[in-house]
């Protein structure tokens, strides 16, 4: 038998301490309701703009997950965010291999927001909790930033950002 609380029909992808005082754990309880995670996969070669999106995301209180799909993790540990994230590393995989095994719905459910992006996503005028707001307003379930085809490469049309109003469909 396993000692009690360590099975559980839910979890999440909060780094906790290994044991936790009673003002972790207060603070813990109060960012309970509107919790956010993001996934990114992360290959080196995209360093810069992962840095960019992390520094964006963190500073929202967002809980961070890399899928590191060409194996190395070591190099991101320069990164002051580094070791407040979760690394995942598994080489030659896709984000939807990684999405599959690892965003389970036990794990997820307790988030209200999930972002699964591309590592190569320009952030610079991305402002999350003003997204956050406008998914929160239109009550959207599942959506995209609009890309700026000056800036990001567009695979498919419907994902290029209309000028005029705050979403389209």
């Amino acid at each position: 038998f396993l000692p009690h609380g360590i099975v559980e029909p839910y979890s999440d992808m909060e780094l906790k301490p290994l044991w936790l005082t009673r003002s972790v754990q207060s603070q813990q309880e109060s960012n309970q309701n509107d919790r956010c995670l993001i996934a990114i996969p992360a290959g080196i070669n995209q360093k810069k703009s992962v840095d960019a999106l992390m520094k964006k995301f963190l500073a929202e209180n967002f809980t961070a997950i890399l899928f590191h799909y060409d194996g190395k993790v070591n190099e991101w540990n320069d990164l002051p965010w580094s070791k407040s994230v979760i690394h995942i590393a598994a080489s030659n995989q896709t984000k939807w291999w990684f999405a599959k095994r690892f965003l389970h719905p036990a794990v997820v459910s307790m988030y209200k927001y999930i972002f699964l992006w591309d590592e190569d996503l320009e952030v610079d005028n991305f402002n999350p909790r003003r997204y956050l707001n406008i998914v929160k307003s239109e009550r959207l379930e599942i959506s995209q930033p609009g890309l700026d085809p000056k800036l990001s490469e567009i695979h498919h049309p419907i994902t290029v950002r209309k000028k005029t109003g705050n979403f389209h469909r």
